[in-house]
């Protein structure tokens, strides 16, 4: 996230329908309606999940981000639609970024097969345009946690990312 012409804007994913962040089977929308979702993914070796979530970010989305709090996580069962259709549990941690550098959708072209288009959605309207009922969730309370936190703006009506915060090892 990151306040941009006065208002919080959170970085939005529009992954391709045969990508497996678009065959989960978490609540959706309308299975006919555009996908658009929060950058996530599974956690590499070595890593721990915040620098996953760093990582995930900056491959989905083009951009370097900051940690400033873990959300949420969220817990479901899905069936793949490819391979082996196997049921798979799976927990997806949700942390709040802030956004440090970079260009919205500047991603490399094997991320192309995964993400369609990374974009910059308004955060007033992450709960009425993301398709996962859960991450709706998760942004109302990215939403709760910034209107709290108001220091987190500073540098909102210039466009600029909050300068002064802490980069912690790293996220998904």
């Amino acid at each position: 996230m990151r306040p941009l012409s006065g208002r919080w804007v959170l970085a939005a994913i529009a992954p391709h329908r045969d990508s497996p962040q678009a065959n989960s089977s978490a609540k959706k929308k309308s299975p006919s309606s555009p996908l658009l979702a929060l950058p996530k993914g599974l956690v590499d070796p070595g890593e721990d999940p915040c620098q996953a979530a760093v990582r995930e970010v900056r491959e989905e989305t083009g951009l370097t981000a900051n940690l400033i709090t873990k959300l949420r996580d969220i817990k479901y069962f899905y069936v793949r639609s490819w391979g082996d259709g196997e049921r798979v549990f799976k927990i997806v941690s949700f942390y709040l970024l802030q956004y440090g550098s970079g260009e919205i959708d500047d991603i490399s072209p094997e991320m192309r097969i995964e993400v369609a288009r990374a974009m910059w959605l308004p955060l007033e309207e992450g709960h009425t345009r993301l398709t996962y009922r859960s991450e709706r969730e998760v942004v109302r309370l990215a939403a709760e946690y910034v209107k709290s936190h108001p220091e987190l703006a500073h540098g909102a009506d210039l466009g600029e990312p909050t300068a002064g915060l802490k980069s912690p090892p790293a996220m998904t």
